[in-house]
């Protein structure tokens, strides 16, 4: 979806210079998106205290799970269209589009008419503090309206980066997190007109960012004629092809199933924290914003990784594959260590950010980070070797590897250890956890048997549509992560 002078051809030229330069303005999304997250948790602390922080943590992470499915559907579509783009056919990139915008529209506005009525119940479930109940209702409830620009948004940057183009998503991240920590104190305190709206008041200055964002970046694709934009004839594809929708829940639904695993670990995981009180809540709640910054390399590096084995996969470029990956790993150890080893030694500061100095929690944090967060350094191997395998089809895979390491290891830890760590035992299950995805991780890039899989083409007719989506194999197992 991007013009010859933006998009990036993976299939040439240098393998690691490539994926670098690739994988830098993904980075810069991420850390921007991330940044804004951070952003809106320093306004919520320091302005309505802990309470609130608690209450936000268990929307966020609500929200999170609810997007999981969406995000394994533009995942599948966003390989699809990397593999076409390195046949050099436009015209299925586009049909893929089409499918994936016209059902993610649809999916995005019942999950938010669902989330909105569900919300307390929701919120029951997950055994919220009392004191953050009615904080956590009022923010859930209006990030649930901004869920249809947020998720056609994400779909639509997998694409721009499946198709090649990381530079525009990061233009329009930045776009959104500029309004969005910008208008959070406006409508939290009520600054001139705005209404003082509260923790409500943080929800509703990420709607308006996701709103504008996403029309400004609709208004800029099409002004600038980008190849695979849906032209006046082409807007019969927003009607989802069945066999190419097949197509896509086939592949998709395990890698949103992938990530259902992981936030429902993390929602499990939160019911236990929230046991030991909101400040404990309050403290994991920061750390996990720090812990979003240590993944940022990892995670850009993995999607780099996924859009330019699709492509070379896509141009028969095979004699690449593997030396892209080698290169994703040495990238991902040494970013990822690097941020590791600096939050060790800064983590006070970088916590005060969101508590101050005097909080109650900030001790907490602090150990929270000392014991859990080196093993992130894994994970972000972890992220590098699905990303490759996944890019060919293998999807099955990863999802049997995340369900074992977030519920049996992580699980067992848990129960093993807690009667003699109390506490320490949630903190030292990540880190364990980690380091056992990685095992499996590796044992499936070696032996999987993932490079015979098949992620098929977009389909030509509803007759091999449907042979494709039958005669799909996964050899590895008959088994993805904002993250």
């Amino acid at each position: 979806m991007a013009g010859r002078s933006r998009r990036q051809d993976l299939t040439t030229g240098p393998i690691a210079r490539t994926l670098l330069l690739f994988a830098l303005p993904t980075l810069g999304s991420s850390v921007l998106q991330s940044l804004n997250g951070s952003i809106n948790a320093i306004w919520v602390g320091r302005f309505l205290g802990e309470e609130a922080l608690a209450a936000t943590a268990n929307a966020n992470i609500i929200m999170f799970m609810l997007m999981a499915f969406v995000f394994g559907f533009g995942m599948a579509s966003t390989i699809l269209i990397g593999q076409a783009c390195g046949r050099g056919d436009v015209e299925s990139a586009r049909q893929v589009i089409g499918t994936a915008t016209g059902s993610f529209a649809l999916i995005a506005t019942l999950l938010a008419i669902i989330g909105w009525l569900l919300a307390p119940e929701i919120l029951r479930l997950l055994a919220t503090p009392e004191g953050a109940m009615p904080l956590a209702l009022a923010y859930m409830r209006v990030i649930f309206l901004s869920m249809p620009a947020s998720l056609l948004m994400v779909m639509l940057m997998m694409a721009l980066r499946g198709a090649g183009d990381a530079l525009t998503p990061l233009w329009f991240m930045a776009l959104s997190v500029l309004l969005d920590s910008t208008l959070n104190p406006v409508f939290i305190l009520g600054l001139g007109p705005a209404p003082e709206l509260g923790i409500a008041g943080s929800a509703t200055a990420t709607a308006i960012a996701n709103y504008v964002s996403l029309v400004a970046m609709l208004v800029y694709v099409y002004a600038r004629k980008f190849p695979l934009r849906l032209r006046r004839g082409d807007l019969h594809l927003l009607k989802p092809a069945l066999p190419l929708l097949r197509m896509i829940f086939v592949k998709g639904l395990p890698m949103g199933l992938q990530m259902i695993v992981i936030s429902s670990s993390a929602l499990m995981m939160l019911g236990f924290v929230n046991q030991y009180g909101v400040v404990t809540t309050a403290a994991y709640s920061v750390t996990q914003q720090l812990w979003t910054y240590v993944q940022m390399p990892a995670m850009a590096v993995g999607a780099a990784v996924t859009a330019m084995v699709a492509q070379n996969i896509g141009a028969g470029n095979w004699d690449r594959v593997s030396r892209i990956t080698r290169s994703g790993v040495i990238f991902s150890l040494l970013l990822t260590g690097t941020l590791v080893v600096l939050l060790t030694i800064a983590d006070r500061p970088a916590l005060e950010l969101f508590l101050g100095g005097d909080s109650p929690a900030l001790p907490i944090a602090r150990h929270i980070q000392l014991i859990a967060t080196w093993g992130f350094v894994c994970f972000g191997v972890t992220l590098v070797l699905f990303g490759t395998v996944r890019a060919n089809g293998q999807v099955l895979g990863p999802l049997i590897i995340l369900f074992i390491s977030m519920y049996p290891v992580r699980l067992g830890v848990l129960f093993a250890t807690d009667q003699w760590l109390g506490a320490d035992a949630l903190w030292l299950s990540f880190p364990i956890g980690m380091v056992a995805t990685m095992l499996m991780a590796i044992g499936l890039y070696l032996h999987g048997g993932w490079r015979r899989s098949r992620m098929a083409p977009a389909p030509i007719d509803e007759q091999e549509g449907v042979e494709l989506a039958q005669a799909t194999t996964e050899p590895g197992g008959a088994f993805n992560p904002r993250g």
